[in-house]
């Protein structure tokens, strides 16, 4: 990996958190930082300064720990896609706004509503990165999405499909949760035919059992895997009975709600 490209790294624990360094300036951004003393002793062990956070949502589990990270980063900024619901967020991000960490590192906020209304994903880029990355937080997950709990399945449908689905294949997908096998197996009882599937879950299972990450994912493999992100093709709207790519996806999140795996 060359000085100046885009680091990027996942640390799974208690609390799941990514950081965003910018390996030029040593620069790093921190994304739902629920435990802040661990994140800011991770930062001081890769002998980077954090500089921002990127809150993706106001749940307690994602924006909880930002009062407290400014306590401890006096000056820091927090983002978020609402300045009165997400707490301690000092600059509000809306669909399209622009974030710069360090020299090359360029974050864009996407707004991807449905699981919450102000649901912001951060899609980061670095100058010399072939392979880009968003952060999605409770809407994408890997094979699976977020609940409903402030949203329809249109709007979910225009999360998924049309603002993360039309990123670069490669894009790397960091989640808020480590759901991978759940959500594999889940996905198996709509398209149980699915090799693709199959494999994933097997890799899955096997990453668990030795203790490892099954995140990142990419959006290619989303769109192979995810059915949330397939319902456009006929065969999956057939499967579930619906005649749409809303009404399908709003099928298989009933589903799930009521999946008993």
């Amino acid at each position: 990996m060359s000085r100046r490209q885009l680091f990027l790294s996942i640390l799974l624990n208690q609390s799941e958190w990514c950081r965003i360094v910018d390996e030029s300036t040593k620069e790093a951004a921190a994304v739902d930082p629920v435990e802040p003393e661990k994140i800011l002793e991770a930062a001081n062990s890769h002998g980077v300064t954090l500089k921002l956070v990127l809150t993706t949502h106001h749940h307690w589990d994602h924006a909880g720990g930002n009062e407290k990270i400014k306590q401890l980063v006096p000056g820091i900024k927090v983002y978020g896609g609402s300045i009165d619901n997400v707490k301690g967020c000092t600059d509000k991000v809306e669909n399209g706004d622009k974030v710069s960490l360090g020299a090359d590192v360029n974050i864009l906020a996407l707004h991807t509503p449905c699981h919450t209304k102000g649901h912001i994903s951060y899609y980061v880029t670095g100058k010399a990165d072939e392979h880009p990355a968003v952060f999605t937080g409770d809407t994408l997950f890997i094979a699976g999405c977020g609940k409903f709990f402030e949203g329809t399945a249109e709007q979910m449908y225009q999360s998924l499909s049309v603002t993360l689905g039309s990123l670069p294949k490669t894009t790397r997908v960091y989640c808020g949760h480590e759901y991978s096998v759940k959500n594999l197996q889940f996905a198996l009882t709509v398209e149980p035919d699915n090799l693709r599937t199959q494999q994933k879950l097997t890799w899955a299972q096997n990453q668990r059992q030795a203790g490892q990450a099954t995140i990142p994912s990419t959006i290619e493999d989303e769109l192979e895997t995810n059915p949330f992100m397939r319902v456009d093709l006929p065969e999956i709207q057939e499967k579930v009975g619906c005649k749409s790519p809303v009404e399908a996806l709003g099928e298989i999140r009933k589903r799930k709600d009521n999946w008993k795996g």
